[in-house]
């Protein structure tokens, strides 16, 4: 008699449970206090994103309508009248093609370099923390310290310059480096900077992707009769790394776009800025807080060289199938 009495009464308990919503894993306190931890740490993050980031954008694309000369409350609505003014510019399309012929300048450089220097360091047996570290430590410089290094003490015009100095030691005439537009030997200046603050960052991503190569690849290119070297590199490496290759030559070209603190450190003096090799964001920069400071033409250049940015990024992620499930 007590056996069927007892099972009512845990019957009976279960379903009373059930009746007050008592459920397993479920626990309201738990995910209440879960959800306030994290809008605790996450919050201020989004809020600072959008108040120094979405917020700055916005009102930039709302200043690109209007008539905004020394004001950031503008009042006279042009609608896309900048977007032609600019689109109409000679100078502002001569800035593209400046970070078109630095993009085909940095781009392959740094790649070859940061992988070279991957592949490097992957293959050492010792001391492979140490020259990871000397690698990478330039990236940790500031590009206007940077530059000025490069401008004052590698690349001086006169012939106390490390480089004229090397020259002088052949019998080379010192070189204005940056001053010199035939031949433009200032893009060796630009570049060499960029490669040497950058390449080390780089080098570091690439050998996050050698150290996820199966050596089980490696084995079995061995037993097949495979070559170490190129034949390895080429047919097992280079594939194995091609997702972070194309992240690499993304952030290269988006890079390339916000280009600002070498070329303005480097060719700019107390004369102002020389009329050649001037990127976009130093164009926009003289057009927007320039002697005219017309903030709507200004804004309008940032919005178009935004829309450049997405369209080269979307359409590169495309070609190269970027996201795409491996096979």
């Amino acid at each position: 008699m007590s056996a069927p009495g007892t099972t009512r009464r845990s019957g009976s308990g279960r379903h009373s449970g059930a009746r007050l919503g008592r459920h397993p894993g479920k626990h309201p306190g738990k995910q209440r206090n879960r959800a306030f931890w994290f809008w605790t740490f996450v919050g201020p993050f989004v809020a600072g994103l959008a108040l120094f980031t979405y917020v700055p954008l916005a009102w930039s694309v709302y200043l690109s309508l209007f008539d905004a000369h020394n004001t950031v409350s503008p009042t006279d609505f042009v609608g896309l009248g900048n977007y032609t003014a600019m689109l109409g510019d000679p100078a502002f399309r001569s800035s593209l093609v400046t970070f078109a012929v630095f993009t085909a300048f940095i781009v392959p450089a740094t790649y070859a370099l940061s992988l070279g220097l991957a592949l490097a360091v992957n293959r050492l047996r010792f001391a492979q923390a140490f020259f990871r570290s000397v690698f990478f430590l330039p990236a940790a410089c500031s590009y206007v310290v940077a530059a000025m290094v490069w401008k004052l003490s590698v690349f001086n015009g006169v012939r106390f310059g490390l480089a004229n100095t090397v020259l002088g030691w052949f019998g080379a005439e010192p070189v204005a480096w940056l001053a010199s537009t035939d031949p433009p030997w200032y893009w060796l200046v630009i570049v060499t900077v960029r490669l040497w603050l950058q390449a080390g960052f780089y080098m570091v991503l690439f050998l996050a992707g050698l150290q996820r190569v199966p050596v089980r690849l490696y084995e079995a290119a061995a037993l097949d009769g495979a070559r170490p070297g190129w034949q390895t590199f080429r047919h097992i490496t280079f594939p194995a790394l091609r997702a972070t290759s194309v992240a690499v030559v993304l952030l290269l070209v988006v890079g390339a776009f916000q280009a600002f603190d070498e070329f303005y450190n480097l060719l700019s003096d107390s004369r102002g800025y020389p009329p050649y090799a001037r990127p976009p964001l130093v164009y926009l920069y003289y057009t927007a807080l320039g002697q005219g400071q017309d903030l709507g033409l200004g804004s309008a250049g940032a919005v178009i060289l935004a829309l450049i940015i997405a369209v080269v990024t979307v359409v590169q992620a495309r070609v190269s199938g970027l996201g795409r499930k491996e096979e």
